[in-house]
């Protein structure tokens, strides 16, 4: 019987990490891959007409938040799945992956063969994750969660206030952000304001410093 193709779009702002994967990928049978991007914008853009069955997306790239391109891609084509690759794991980068549904969260110190594996296992209907990922999470009956929750003040953050807090931590001004989220100037201001309420931070620059320290200007 003939394996079914997976279709696969990479996407990382890295050009050799880029061809490495699709050379290496390319070898098996039953993976096909239709295309890649450099940024998150280029990762939508290329979904809507290539919709591949499966994204491989880097999360420490310039430009839009990868977590904002993914809810984005997913709402549009429900039936193509998300896997992470970064060299970061902090809960607050895992939790906003479970947020927009990623179905794998991979290490970029895992042997390529991970990933095979790891698009195999997307592919056949399940999820994966590396060990480093999964030893935070834990299974529920209706879904898979951190063990535990942050006791810093950013756990009290929704994520679309998060969104916003790595884009301020970027220094990006209001304006950007807005049209970077697809929100308007207004809307930006008032996550702004529930930012500062509920960080007790009442100052901007007071307020991307924190950012930085929690380390939200890394994805």
């Amino acid at each position: 019987m003939k394996t079914r193709t997976v279709n696969i779009l990479l996407v990382d702002d890295h050009t050799m990490i880029r061809e490495t994967l699709a050379a290496r990928l390319g070898d098996e049978d039953s993976f096909n891959i239709v295309g890649s991007a450099s940024t998150a914008e280029e990762a939508i853009d290329k979904s809507m007409n290539l919709k591949p069955d499966i994204i491989v997306m880097d999360i420490d790239m310039p430009g839009m938040i990868c977590f904002d391109a993914a809810r984005t891609i997913v709402s549009a084509n429900p039936d193509t799945h998300i896997i992470f690759l970064s060299a970061f794991f902090h809960d607050h980068y895992i939790e906003q992956a479970l947020n927009v549904h990623a179905r794998g969260y991979i290490t970029k110190k895992e042997p390529t063969q991970t990933i095979i594996e790891a698009l195999r296992t997307v592919a056949g209907g399940g999820t994966f994750f590396s060990d480093d990922v999964r030893a935070r999470l834990v299974v529920y009956t209706d879904g898979v969660r951190l063990s535990r929750k942050g006791h810093t003040r950013a756990a009290m953050l929704t994520g679309r206030e998060l969104e916003v807090l790595r884009y301020i931590a970027r220094g990006m001004p209001k304006k950007q952000i807005a049209e970077t989220m697809f929100l308007s100037v207004k809307t930006v201001e008032n996550y702004c304001a529930k930012l500062m309420d509920k960080l007790d931070i009442h100052d901007r620059v007071e307020l991307t410093r924190y950012a930085i320290r929690e380390g939200l200007a890394d994805a």
